[in-house]
């Protein structure tokens, strides 16, 4: 793969960056996920602007136009012939010293475009059974401390989680706020279905996801009721379904939580229902930006 590097193209193994970077020594920076299917990037104007969104909240003035970024990410899949991928455009505040202080980074942000053949997050032997989370013990990042709502380079917190995810074999992480409502899973967001309603918590605690909320729309046309409110872990525990969305994950059904079978301990009818909506409006120029001219005039 070829990597775009503050305006070049170069081999993986020669894309580097300092030592000095703010984003290696602190996770000074901010970050997007996107997946491109069947030669459309989904919904790549939406990204942007939560990129773009992040990196104002953290004082980061990205050297790229949005057009400029739309326009680096596409020709990284091109050079890379990929028409399905996992994109992951990248801005960090750049070289600085040894100090926090960002005023030491003199220079431009730096900025760089990795992409990936992907298929899915979890084996397909996963999705069938559904996912087993545990609630972990370690707490979102604070909405007073470093948002959750914006896609930082911070992520040791997200990390922690999944390492106890991953010491008691489990596929997942659910994070709690500080307040102890359930927030978002360690990498993407989450929702339950109880009598029918489909509820989700709020932003103000968790990464507006577009995925989250390409799936409150596909719920809400389809006639579901679908409500943004806080919830508590036993909520998770007696629902009738439960799973989690993200650009990696897309949507992957929860079957269990902390030992607890979720509902019928299968994937639910209305999570497949909507793994069904998602699927059929990806790859499509209606949510999709083509990457190829060829695949434009289709």
């Amino acid at each position: 793969m070829k990597i775009y590097l503050d305006g070049r193209f170069v081999p993986e193994e020669e894309a580097k960056v300092s030592v000095f970077d703010h984003g290696l020594l602190y996770g000074d920076g901010v970050f997007e996920g996107i997946r491109a299917y069947d030669g459309y990037v989904f919904k790549l104007d939406q990204h942007i602007d939560r990129l773009y969104a992040s990196a104002h909240a953290i004082m980061i003035d990205i050297p790229l136009t949005k057009r400029e970024m739309s326009d680096a990410i596409l020709e990284t899949l091109r050079v890379n012939e990929l028409e399905s991928s996992y994109i992951r455009p990248v801005v960090t505040r750049g070289a600085g010293d040894l100090g926090i202080d960002p005023r030491k980074c003199k220079g431009k942000p730096t900025v760089f475009v990795i992409t990936k053949p992907w298929r899915s997050l979890f084996p397909e032997e996963v999705l069938a059974r559904g996912l087993k989370a545990i609630v972990a013990s370690t707490r979102n990042k604070a909405m007073d401390s470093c948002p959750p709502n914006v896609k930082s380079l911070n992520y040791l917190a997200n990390i922690m989680a999944k390492i106890e995810a991953n010491m008691v074999g489990a596929d997942e992480a659910i994070m709690l706020d500080q307040n102890g409502f359930v927030a978002e899973g360690s990498a993407d967001n989450i929702f339950i279905v109880k009598d029918g309603r489909l509820l989700t918590p709020p932003t103000v605690t968790a990464l507006p996801g577009i995925t989250r909320d390409t799936v409150i729309e596909l719920a809400r046309k389809d006639g579901l009721d679908v409500s943004e409110e806080y919830f508590g872990v036993a909520n998770l525990f007696v629902a009738d379904e439960c799973f989690i969305t993200g650009t990696a994950a897309e949507i992957a059904p929860v079957a269990e939580i902390s030992g607890r079978r979720i509902g019928t301990g299968k994937p639910g009818p209305i999570t497949d229902r909507l793994r069904d909506l998602f699927k059929s409006i990806t790859g499509i120029p209606e949510t999709g930006t083509a990457i190829y001219e060829a695949v434009a005039k289709q």
